[in-house]
């Protein structure tokens, strides 16, 4: 074969499809790497509204030395992962996040998206007047480009959406987040009011021809009604019980027993929700730790006949499917 006939030849061959990866704030891992992962956790949040918020209205130094300890304490107890859930407009502070990854040990993920739950108080303006298309565009640049100039790409998208049906606002969210996902294979999580806005947003990424595989309900234990896990997850989707604490303890180790006996460990994500450096409380106020998972949700799951191999299903095999992105 002569040269010119082998290259056009080669340039005709299609090429093996890339290895996904995962992004953290330090660049790109395999995701088997990712090891134990807290699948939906904070570092640092304000919520002084998104017209307000600004990372002049703290000190960085202050929040790391606040965080450090409580992320190298899980550290030690095996977590290799963490999953930084605060997003634009609340605090998302991706060069803290930088150091804290650094310094701990830890991988640390974080996201683009905007949150539009809590009554719209974090979306900024143009929220409400780009269409879908033009803040997918935003989303897209950040998770191509990096964020605020950092090259710091995100691993996921964090949406927010009110209980009950879903308003105009959180639709296009949803939409925006769809068409971010079609574009660049980053899964979708979404804090999500109750059952009813959960359904709704099904409906939606099956409109938007978006896989529920790429889904994660936050939050899902806001619905108490187990059958509605059981629904979302049998379709697809991953349902996040991701409020592990004292008081909530038994609750949320009888939803995963629930999901268990109904075949479906394999669509549940557990977590805390813990941390919280609050920006404007004195000292950040009270930083809840990141340990409780290990020390105490872990040995009630095993004392309910839980096994090794489902408890690291748990910890392990399900975020990292979760965070696989798609290919695109």
């Amino acid at each position: 074969m002569k040269r010119r006939e082998f290259l056009i030849a080669l340039a005709a061959t299609p090429l093996l499809p890339r290895a996904p990866v995962v992004q953290t704030v330090n660049g790109p891992v395999a995701p088997d790497t990712l090891g134990v992962t807290l699948a939906h956790e904070h570092v640092l949040v304000d919520f002084v509204g998104a017209a307000s918020v600004s990372p002049s209205r703290y000190d960085r130094d202050a929040a790391f030395r606040k965080a450090l300890p409580h992320l190298e304490r899980i550290h030690a107890l095996g977590c290799r992962t963490l999953v930084e859930c605060t997003p634009a407009y609340i605090g998302r502070d991706v060069v803290l996040l930088q150091r804290l990854s650094k310094a701990s040990g830890l991988a640390m993920l974080t996201n683009t998206g905007y949150y539009g739950a809590a009554n719209d108080k974090f979306l900024p303006p143009h929220a409400f007047t780009e269409s879908a298309d033009q803040l997918s565009a935003r989303w897209i640049a950040e998770a191509r480009d990096g964020i605020d100039g950092t090259g710091v790409r995100p691993a996921f998208m964090k949406i927010g959406v009110d209980a009950g049906p879903l308003s105009a606002v959180d639709e296009k969210l949803v939409r925006a987040a769809a068409r971010t996902h079609r574009a660049t294979g980053l899964p979708i999580y979404s804090h999500t009011g109750d059952g009813v806005a959960a359904r709704a947003q099904v409906r939606c990424l099956a409109d938007e021809k978006v896989p529920l595989a790429s889904f994660i309900w936050v939050h899902a234990q806001n619905e108490r009604d187990a059958a509605v896990h059981v629904e979302v997850g049998r379709q697809g989707a991953w349902v996040s019980f991701d409020g592990v604490g004292a008081e909530s303890l038994d609750r949320h180790v009888a939803m995963v027993m629930a999901m268990r006996s109904a075949g479906l460990l394999g669509r549940v994500l557990v977590s805390q929700d813990a941390g919280w450096y609050h920006v404007g409380e004195p000292d950040g106020g009270t930083y809840r730790p990141h340990d409780l998972l290990f020390t105490d949700f872990v040995p009630a799951l095993k004392a309910k006949g839980v096994s090794e191999d489902e408890i690291r299903q748990l910890l392990v095999g399900n975020p990292r499917r979760a965070l696989t992105p798609s290919t695109v």
